[in-house]
């Protein structure tokens, strides 16, 4: 990997690497773009394979931030950071010493939880620096937001492909069970869909089928099954040229970060296959708009008010790569590109005083 043209290549502002010989922390901090705000974006803990695998996710992941926050008109910019660790060598030493390097960015990173870290772990992180968001005391966490906001992009396609109202009678398969999946099953529950489910620890399977009578496949089998909607909601990479081809949904609305292994190609195949593909950067930014509004005094009514533009979102994108005959993929791009330029030209007019001098900008409510 060419470092610097890959960085600069993507679009990313600055990328630092974190190292604590003192607990062995290796952690990596992406900032994309902070054109809208303050750079915003969870911190994963992940056993990477490589460090130029953890890099790699960084990258990919903070861009998605930027263009989750555009979509969901949301006035902050993107970020992300990977710890790379196994959970088990997770400690409160090692979790303090990542506060300490978010905190020397001064606010210019705002984080919180993503795969394998807790509220508890959060609280661990806040004894170092107050640029956190996510506490369980405050607004309970992001999962059950997430889901809710795939929920609302699910009814947003199955209108757009079917005319349909609601969810009820229709079958849905939902890879992974984490905290996200299993809001999503509640959720597809109580809309009346008929659910079936893989994950890789036994017991997450076995409760949601004692719960909600989901079926429960293996987890090589989730693909093909008979389905009207497919609902990535574990790791990224799953849809690529191995799974697409056996996929039998005509919907694909998940959780997940960075499902498209690549996304020019694999976008270009769900098209062929006419699978209406919901953008994964713009259906789960429920836990973006959650956290947000938690920086901002949080009030519940307006955070599911907000959800909101995860639909109006989904329908202009289905409708631009229809009209404009892109893939969904290009078409959230776009969407997202147009919505920070425009951004960009408004705090450009608001901030730019009689003598040409701009000020400096903070996170505020649209």
């Amino acid at each position: 990997m060419n470092l610097f043209e890959t960085v600069t290549g993507m679009g990313h502002e600055q990328v630092l690497f974190c190292h604590d010989s003192a607990c062995n922390l290796r952690a990596i901090i992406a900032i994309h773009n902070t054109s809208l705000g303050t750079a915003m974006g969870a911190t994963r803990l992940w056993p990477y394979a490589s460090e130029i695998d953890a890099l790699w996710d960084a990258l990919r992941l903070s861009r998605g931030m930027t263009y989750k926050a555009a979509c969901a008109n949301i006035p902050v910019g993107g970020a992300k950071a990977v710890i790379i660790a196994h959970p088990s060598d997770k400690n409160k030493e090692l979790l303090r010493a990542y506060g300490r390097f978010v905190n020397r960015l001064q606010g210019q990173f705002v984080t919180g939880q993503d795969v394998n870290l807790s509220p508890e772990d959060v609280r661990e992180i806040c004894h170092e620096t107050q640029y956190v968001v996510g506490q369980e005391e405050k607004s309970g966490g992001p999962a059950p937001v997430t889901a809710m906001g795939v929920l609302l992009g699910m009814e947003a396609a199955i209108a757009f492909r079917w005319q349909q109202e609601n969810l009820e009678g229709l079958r849905v398969a939902i890879q992974g069970l984490g905290n996200v999946g299993k809001h999503l099953c509640q959720y597809l529950h109580e809309q009346g869909a008929k659910l079936t489910v893989c994950d890789l620890d036994r017991a997450k399977t076995d409760d949601i089928k004692r719960l909600y009578g989901a079926t429960v496949v293996d987890s090589k089998d989730i693909y093909h099954q008979e389905v009207e909607i497919f609902s990535p909601c574990a790791l990224g990479g799953v849809l690529n040229s191995s799974t697409i081809p056996k996929i039998k949904a005509s919907i694909i609305a998940g959780a997940a970060n960075n499902q498209l292994e690549d996304e020019r190609l694999h976008s270009k195949l769900l098209q062929e296959k006419n699978i209406l593909y919901c953008p994964d950067y713009v259906i789960n930014a429920g836990g973006l708009i959650n956290v947000y509004h938690e920086m901002n005094g949080y009030e519940e009514l307006k955070v599911f008010q907000h959800l909101n533009n995860i639909s109006d979102s989904l329908e202009q994108i289905f409708i631009r790569a229809k009209n404009q005959e892109m893939t969904n993929h290009q078409a959230a791009q776009s969407l997202a590109e147009e919505r920070i330029q425009q951004a960009k030209t408004r705090f450009m007019q608001k901030t730019t005083s009689s003598n040409g001098q701009v000020f400096p900008h903070f996170i505020q409510p649209i």
